[in-house]
């Protein structure tokens, strides 16, 4: 399994998720929340960061299924999809995962045919990753 490569501005966003908790960055002044964390609020332009726990429920808002060829770490278990989560308590932001049967289970273990955009879903965590699981 490959593993995100982090940074400081986005470590503690792996850090929470770790403990098995969402959380998204957000403005420590102005509050607005934001996806991919970054060291300026594009809103109030503010340097004050925050980290919000989010439900972790939402619908998907997209979903594509590569097939091969890919990286050799992901081939073995295409094809398998990759689907943007819109947060319902977070709706402007969109978060990049894969849909799974249940926590740990492997990419491909959902058939893509029963993917619809709109679907419910909620997360579940993997080793310290994001999952997502039908709701």
């Amino acid at each position: 399994m490959l593993k995100p490569v982090t940074d400081d501005t986005g470590a503690p966003f792996w850090q929470y998720a770790a403990r098995g908790e969402l959380r998204v960055q957000s403005c420590a002044d102005c509050g607005e929340p934001r996806f991919p964390p970054r060291p300026c609020c594009p809103h109030c332009q503010s340097f004050g960061i925050a980290w919000s726990k989010v439900e972790g429920r939402g619908r998907i808002w997209s979903f594509v299924v590569p097939h091969p060829p890919l990286l050799p770490d992901y081939a073995a278990q295409a094809p398998y999809n990759v689907i943007v989560v819109e947060l319902e308590d977070a709706p402007r932001i969109r978060l990049v995962g894969n849909l799974v049967s249940a926590a740990g289970e492997p990419l491909n273990s959902l058939d893509p045919a029963r993917i619809r955009i709109g679907a419910r879903v909620r997360v579940v965590f993997s080793d310290g990753l994001p999952q997502w699981v039908p709701a």
